[in-house]
């Protein structure tokens, strides 16, 4: 046990090797970045193949309740682990860390594709929600470990994009795959594409700078931190910190809006509007797009001008994003004005994801607890997302009639419920604002 300990543990720092190196250390971050990004890409490739199989195992006789309870186990597992596995990811050498989830992800896709029965299926795609949550921790600490506070909006934003990219891998080349060579196939390339993702950490990523000789990013960070007390110290500080609960408060509201239109979208728009299955679906996938490039956007303009405290921004982005809810939502059917609103709400929901979802933690905490942080946030954040759907269903459920034999659907209430949720997050991410520029203000009386 104590060497599997070892393992994991962090690298230790090393005396630097002759001076510092600028170019050497450029060409190493970006090196890491780069290796990190592309993983993480093949983790969401892992996550989401199941999704595209779905068609094909119930030509096999799976039902649908069968596949709820599989896709579930999946959500369970990544939620805890997400909090439990940011924690450890604070401690841990991140390179050895996330290749181990991603290797466990790949053998659990393997796993996938030898069986149709239930219980294994269930089995197997929880133990793979687990490895899936030992991806984003690490890079959060890799990202903080770094990239210092002037500059991690952009390479955040940058890293944000792999969710995107992986989703659309997914959907064009497992899919492909799937239809042309069956879904034995299809989770065998998932498996291939898992190792490829592999081998690029292990061969390319570096744990911290410490651990190739080079300073730390942050003047507050020292090498004596690495010690497993000190960091456990700086994760229970961290919680102490009021603006990391208002912060997970304000992403668990924007999770339900998010998952809204992810879940509901084209139920919605072929309901409220009238718009056909392919209709209401290209719309509704506008979203996902328009999320890379406001990722990217706003991850750029953070760090040019509020990267002293990005919460004032996600409260900007928190309004522009109600304002395209409530065009979708309120505004009368017209195809256009549908794109503009999906496109509106689609790049600021994406920023928020990346701001809500991570950097802000990320900015707040000790670099050292960058890992609880976002463990935290990620559990608040889906808690939200599945409460946000569990309440969804029943107002659906509620405010429904038949008549003459037809289902008609009132989605006032939902509306409301939706646009409601938007500003607690806009409110919880102003309150947080607030307390961040209070603890700075008073950080630097005391350091006058």
């Amino acid at each position: 046990m104590s060497g599997i300990l070892a393992f994991f543990k962090a690298s230790p720092a090393v005396r630097p090797r002759g001076g510092f190196n600028e170019k050497a250390f450029r060409l190493l971050r970006w090196r890491t970045f780069l290796a990190m990004t592309v993983a993480y890409v093949m983790f969401y490739v892992c996550r989401l193949s199941f999704t595209v199989a779905k068609s094909a195992l119930v030509d096999l006789g799976l039902t649908p309740t069968d596949l709820g309870v599989i896709g579930s186990a999946m959500f369970f597992t990544y939620a805890i682990g997400k909090l439990v596995n940011g924690f450890l990811a604070d401690h841990a050498n991140v390179v050895r860390f996330m290749a181990f989830g991603l290797l466990l992800s790949a053998i659990m896709n393997l796993m996938m594709g030898v069986t149709t029965n239930v219980v294994l299926l269930t089995l197997f795609w929880g133990i793979n929600g687990w490895a899936q949550s030992m991806g984003v921790g690490p890079c959060a600490v890799s990202l903080a470990r770094w990239y210092g506070d002037q500059e991690r909006g952009t390479f955040y934003g940058i890293w944000s994009t792999a969710h995107n990219i992986g989703e659309a891998m997914t959907y064009i080349v497992i899919a492909a795959v799937i239809a042309g060579f069956g879904w034995h196939a299809g989770y065998l390339t998932t498996a291939v594409l898992g190792a490829v993702g592999i081998v690029l950490i292990l061969f390319l990523m570096c744990d911290s700078p410490q651990s190739a000789g080079y300073p730390a990013m942050s003047p507050q960070e020292e090498d004596d931190t690495q010690a497993s007390g000190s960091v456990l110290k700086k994760q229970l500080f961290s919680l102490r910190n009021p603006a990391l609960w208002t912060l997970a408060l304000a992403s668990a509201f924007m999770y339900v809006d998010r998952y809204a239109i992810n879940s509901w979208g084209i139920f919605f728009l072929q309901q409220a509007k009238h718009y056909t299955t392919l209709e209401a679906s290209g719309i509704v996938g506008v979203n996902a797009i328009a999320g890379i490039a406001g990722t990217l956007i706003a991850g750029v303009l953070s760090d040019r001008f509020f990267s002293n405290n990005r919460s004032i921004m996600a409260a900007l982005i928190g309004m522009l994003n109600l304002a395209g809810l409530a065009l979708i939502l309120w505004f009368p059917r017209h195809y256009y004005s549908d794109i503009f609103a999906m496109v509106l709400f689609g790049a600021s929901i994406g920023a928020l994801t990346c701001f809500l979802g991570g950097l802000i933690a990320v900015d707040i905490s000790s670099k050292k607890a960058a890992g609880a942080a976002l463990g935290t946030i990620g559990i608040a954040s889906y808690v939200g997302a599945g409460v946000g759907e569990f309440i969804t269903g029943v107002i659906i459920s509620k405010t429904s009639v038949i008549e003459a034999g037809q289902t008609l659907y009132n989605f006032h209430a939902l509306s409301i419920f939706w646009v409601a949720t938007g500003l607690a997050s806009v409110l919880m991410s102003c309150i947080t604002a607030a307390i961040v520029i209070r603890r700075n203000s008073l950080r630097h009386s005391v350091s006058a």
